[in-house]
């Protein structure tokens, strides 16, 4: 069959299928919000040729005082094999979302938020108000986990108390990415709430790269997230405050809290002369494996994470990864892909890196190949498509 005939049939089942209207509030090529971004473009990347996908988000990046460049807002635009609505700050008003959802007509509405006012909670009222039939399924993308909640806690208590006094939850289904998440979303809105588990897509697997040379005595360790106290970047650097050898940090990062980042800056003032620190700023995600690729591991001690996107990026691209055990990522050093150590001891995070800094080149590609090895393993197994199809369609 001919790559047309392929193409062919394709556009003609997208037509067909099921028609999905994913809302986020930010989608690509942003990337400033990180793992939320990845989870959608993910999703939309490997269902696009089953689902006909429709993907309403804003014109500009988090943080950002100007639409993207290049990109026509307000109307439809051609996405990969997907349509994406980016909306100006003017139209997103309850009226013309209302009229978005009902020119679209989709068969589901797929909501990529808790706390979002136009993507998730107006859609919400209008589902509770009968003014939407169609299927909604809201994922909470991590939103409300214990770590998660603490952050601006008394807005967020208030919202979920409102939430639930107006039934919100109800003919709505959660897609909890987890066991974690799914205690999560029966704890704050009821044993009887209506869920399904699917874990959330991931990217596709870059070729192997070996790592840079690797003498014993020195580490290079890239940081991959956002400056904010759930990414924890301040215990990495105290941790490094007690490590041996020379190592070079990079922090891959955009600016969310600027207070934290104050913290950061003082904890690098700490450190000794054998640890150096360098910053790059808003690195698009299509870099993230690349640079990735020049260090000897990946390190973040998060709080919390509902995927965490960068750290199968970091398994994916060969790199092991020296994680907190507050994500999905268990039992890494038996698949020599790395450490997810818990955050109650610094001691542990110290020990790791010294054992990094003593590998030689012939451990440390044990190591790489390792976490490459496990990411294409866990591809091969991965069977959530199926869940996402069964769901959607």
């Amino acid at each position: 069959m001919s790559y047309w005939a392929i193409g062919w049939r394709r556009t003609i089942w997208n037509r067909m299928g099921v028609k999905v209207l994913i809302l986020v509030d930010w989608y690509a090529p942003g990337f400033k919000a990180g793992g939320p971004i990845r989870s959608v473009v993910n999703f939309a990347d490997h269902l696009e040729n089953d689902l006909d996908i429709r993907v309403l988000t804003t014109d500009r990046d988090l943080g950002a005082n100007g639409p993207y460049q290049g990109i026509q807002t307000d109307m439809w635009v051609p996405y990969k094999g997907h349509s994406v609505y980016y909306a100006s700050p003017a139209s997103l008003r309850w009226d013309k979302l209302f009229q978005l959802i009902k020119e679209t007509a989709p068969d589901c509405i797929y909501l990529n938020s808790i706390f979002s006012r136009y993507f998730s909670v107006y859609p919400m009222l209008m589902k509770r108000f009968g003014m939407i039939k169609c299927k909604v399924v809201v994922a909470p993308r991590g939103m409300l986990k214990d770590t998660a909640l603490q952050h601006k806690y008394l807005k967020k208590k208030l919202f979920l108390v409102i939430y639930r006094m107006l039934g919100l939850q109800n003919g709505i289904v959660f897609h909890a990415t987890d066991a974690t998440e799914m205690k999560n979303v029966f704890q704050h809105f009821g044993s009887k709430t209506v869920l399904f588990k699917a874990g959330n897509l991931p990217g596709f697997q870059p070729e192997f790269t070996p790592p840079a040379r690797k003498q014993k005595g020195q580490c290079k360790i890239v940081f991959v997230g956002r400056i904010h106290p759930i990414k924890n970047l301040v215990f990495l650097l105290q941790a490094l405050r007690f490590c041996k050898g020379r190592i070079e940090l990079t922090v891959i990062a955009t600016l969310e809290d600027l207070t934290y980042w104050e913290k950061c800056k003082k904890a690098v003032l700490d450190l000794p002369d054998e640890v150096t620190v360098q910053v790059l700023w808003d690195q698009p995600n299509e870099l993230i494996s690349e640079l990735i690729q020049q260090h000897h591991i990946f390190a973040l001690p998060t709080q919390g994470e509902n995927f965490g996107h960068s750290i199968f990026e970091a398994i994916a691209a060969g790199r092991p990864v020296l994680i907190s055990d507050q994500t999905p990522w268990k039992n890494l050093a038996s698949r020599n892909a790395g450490w997810d150590l818990p955050l109650e001891s610094i001691d542990a995070f110290v020990r790791a890196i010294d054992r990094v800094v003593e590998m030689e080149q012939d451990e440390i590609m044990i190591w790489c190949k390792g976490a490459w090895n496990y990411a294409n393993q866990y591809l091969l197994a991965q069977s959530d498509k199926k869940v996402f199809l069964n769901q959607f369609s």
